[in-house]
């Protein structure tokens, strides 16, 4: 398995280029391809597309090739050979795969994996557009189901998916309990009762006591302890700077900008800089300090716009109107 980066603009974004991770599985023998587009390739990431793919194969394999990356390998010591991160052994023993890293410097050593990554690239990816994240991977099962799977491989000579039926018998089968592995951390509650982890924040209750609180950050899943005692669990956000809010820990909150997941919860998400719409003659107005022929009725500030955008304008309109009256008196005190 290996990583690769492309960049895409999604059109629900269309002024945001974003840099998105294809984590991709290849199967040595049948050459199936399973990938996901991800946001970032982080350890909690790679444990979740690892999950996905074993589940989707319906086994797993008895090797895996790595490429030198530091959420797999750790280092290389002169006695105990490489080290490989302890949650991914944790995952390999789970499962009941061997992890196996590559040479350096020896591309060769997982040109079955590179391959397919210019293959997803031009055949899938080029020309296409995608509206957001779940499109784009909703798009990449269309393609890997229909396209990439079904298609004679070149190498082997040989029909993809005819070639894994034959394969599919010596995966092992998978564990009948869910793999749980915990990177237990220890995280501040911020003023507004959120909690910080893997660049998103996660909602505690009002009723939380303490300044600190223990994070149990698993594949799935985050777990926040309050001496001890469990005070919240939320399924982990893809991406980042998104915001989760348990419906029972803030009842009367009603964000703007929001979507409902299955079990109610508000997923808060970058809204980016609010703009207000105004006519050219408003401006114009405001231009030639000739703010008095502004209808009397148009009031922007009494809109549902932020206090932040309102009050310099509220600002200038006064600084605007002092200027086109103080001239005014000067000349009746004469």
């Amino acid at each position: 398995m290996d990583f690769a980066q492309f960049h895409v603009v999604f059109t629900d974004e269309p002024m945001t280029p974003r840099i998105v991770w294809l984590f991709s599985m290849v199967l040595g023998h049948s050459r199936l391809i399973w990938a996901r587009f991800v946001m970032h390739q982080n350890l909690p990431t790679v444990l979740r597309c690892h999950i996905a793919a074993f589940e989707a194969l319906g086994g797993a394999p008895r090797e895996v090739l790595y490429d030198r990356m530091k959420t797999a390998v750790i280092g290389e010591g002169q006695s105990e050979g490489i080290v490989y991160n302890r949650a991914l052994i944790d995952l390999a023993r789970h499962y009941g795969f061997h992890p196996r890293a590559c040479k350096p410097y020896r591309a060769k050593t997982k040109g079955k994996v590179e391959q397919p990554f210019r293959y997803i690239r031009e055949d899938f990816f080029l020309a296409r557009s995608f509206r957001n994240l779940d499109d784009l991977n909703a798009q990449l099962r269309h393609w890997l189901a229909t396209v990439a799977n079904p298609r004679k491989h070149a190498m082997t000579l040989r029909v993809v998916n005819e070639a894994f039926a034959e394969e599919r018998p010596y995966l092992r089968p998978l564990p009948l309990a869910p793999f749980k592995s915990v990177l237990k951390l220890e995280r501040r509650v911020s003023r507004e009762g959120m909690v910080s982890v893997g660049g998103n924040t996660y909602s505690v209750p009002d009723a939380t006591q303490s300044r600190t609180v223990e994070v149990h950050s698993l594949a799935d899943e985050v777990r926040i302890f309050e001496n001890g005692i469990l005070i919240a669990a939320h399924p982990v956000l893809e991406g980042r700077k998104q915001r989760r809010i348990q419906p029972d820990h803030r009842p009367a909150l009603v964000p703007q900008h929001r979507s409902r997941t299955r079990d109610d919860a508000i997923v808060v998400k970058p809204a980016g800089d609010t703009v207000l719409q105004r006519s050219l003659a408003f401006y114009d107005a405001v231009g030639s300090s000739n703010l008095r022929s502004i209808e009397i009725g148009y009031s922007p500030w009494r809109s549902s716009a932020s206090s932040i955008v309102t009050r310099p304008f509220i600002s200038l309109v006064r600084r605007e109107r002092a200027k086109a009256i103080l001239p005014q008196r000067s000349v009746s005190k004469l």
